[in-house]
């Protein structure tokens, strides 16, 4: 059986930290900055958790035990 691949677009969002949880960016942060409010923004800038909900899924795409 060959091994299993990695999803790219996977691995280009998503990190791990030392426990084994999963680490990612807030999203609607990229361009249209002019409407969105700066403590809004701000808020969007911190890296967050990925949510345990997601995180099987998550850690298949990445090829993860």
């Amino acid at each position: 059986m060959p091994k299993m691949k990695t999803k790219s677009s996977a691995k280009k969002r998503f990190k791990l930290t030392g426990t084994g949880k999963i680490k990612r960016k807030h999203a609607f942060k990229s361009h249209i900055l002019t409407k969105k409010a700066t403590d809004r923004k701000r808020r969007l800038t911190d890296a967050t958790l990925v949510d345990k909900a997601d995180e099987k899924s998550i850690k298949q795409q990445l090829t993860i035990g």
